[in-house]
């Protein structure tokens, strides 16, 4: 597998391409900044890149940025991120990009040539490969974000039934309590939802949109 490495510090550059090396990659070549890596994508056209995110000159997401573009470029080269740090907004940007063919792992990683290995594997197939760190913190901050959360077991099950498209009549019915009860509590869901005034049915729409993407 032809692989290529972008890493500004010089020690960890050549460690990783011996590592790689000693692993059965083909390193193709390795640099230090975004510019010359897109240079020597374009030249040599790897099956791989193992980029790290923050390099010269600003040292924030040139990396990033070089790998969306190495992904629209030369669709045929994988990418796999390096961070310091559990960075969730690359991660997003990943995702949301171009998720098949890139992944992202935590720098502590690299000293474990076999996970490296097996990511830059996988990128190449298609996959998308992403730190297990990095999952764990986007699924707690997801939970933790979920604007169901403020709901009353209540006002989950009127909101499910209005995603069933029972009207308010209806829920009534169903839940054998006052038409005013449901009212109070479809108006509390709006109110919880950030739902703002609106014409009734546009409201309505908007809640289960809410509650069908949570």
């Amino acid at each position: 597998m032809r692989v290529v490495i972008a890493e500004d510090m010089a020690l960890l550059r050549q460690g990783l391409a011996r590592l790689l090396t000693d692993a059965g990659f083909d390193v193709l070549g390795s640099v230090g900044n975004a510019d010359e890596l897109l240079e020597l994508v374009a030249r040599s056209e790897p099956d791989a890149a193992l980029v790290d995110i923050k390099m010269p000159p600003t040292h924030t997401d040139e990396g990033l940025r070089a790998a969306v573009i190495i992904r629209e470029r030369h669709p045929g080269t994988a990418v796999l991120l390096l961070s310091s740090y559990l960075e969730v907004r690359y991660a997003e940007a990943l995702l949301e990009n171009h998720p098949a063919g890139s992944g992202y792992l935590l720098k502590d990683r690299v000293y474990d040539v076999g996970v490296v290995g097996d990511a830059l594997r996988r990128v190449s197939t298609g996959e998308c490969v992403i730190d297990s760190g990095i999952i764990s913190l986007l699924l707690r901050r997801s939970r933790e974000l979920d604007p169901l959360d403020a709901l009353t077991e209540r006002e989950r099950q009127i909101l499910s039934l209005m995603a069933q498209g029972y009207s308010n009549d209806s829920i009534c019915n169903q839940l054998v309590i006052s038409r005013r009860t449901v009212e109070s509590h479809v108006s509390s869901v709006f109110a919880k939802l950030g739902i703002a005034e609106s014409p009734e049915s546009s409201r309505r729409v908007l809640a289960v949109l809410a509650y069908l993407q949570a």
